[in-house]
């Protein structure tokens, strides 16, 4: 990827608000410019949307877990994200390496109700579980780092 694009990703990636003008004076391109390249990256998948960052415990959510999970029937098909796309509970589903096969972000409102979460995951994709509960969040939602980050 150009230099001038992975900068307009990045600006992107803090405030996806930011106007095609603010962009252009951050990287010195002209505001149609910045409009080809972002609509350009958003063409090529790179840029994939744009959301808002919405606080969970406004919405009543203030409980967060990350739940591991590993099929009770190694041979059965691997269908656990088909199976459990339609609980909107589930933030985030990550494939992983290890013991457990996919490792769910979740947000909910008790602990009662991550219970029932838990026996709704484990009849719906019938796998076993192994819970976690975050007790807080200093940070997350870290915008990618660059190629470069790890260089010294």
């Amino acid at each position: 990827m150009e230099h001038l694009d992975r900068r307009l990703v990045d600006l992107l990636a803090v405030d996806g608000r930011m106007s095609f003008t603010d962009l252009g004076k951050a990287t010195g391109l002209s505001t149609s410019a910045v409009h080809q390249r972002v609509r350009r990256l958003e063409d090529r998948g790179i840029i994939r949307g744009y959301h808002a960052t919405v606080d969970p415990d406004a919405l009543g959510l203030p409980l967060s877990a990350l739940i591991s999970v590993s099929p009770l029937d190694p041979a059965a098909p691997d269908d656990v994200p088909e199976r459990l796309t339609g609980i909107p509970e589930i933030e985030a589903c990550h494939s992983v390496a290890g013991e457990e096969s996919y490792v769910l972000k979740v947000r909910v409102a008790t602990p009662g109700a991550l219970e029932d979460l838990l026996g709704r995951i484990r009849s719906e994709a019938n796998v076993r579980t192994r819970t976690t509960v975050v007790l807080s969040t200093p940070w997350e939602g870290r915008p990618p780092a660059g190629p470069e980050a790890g260089a010294v």
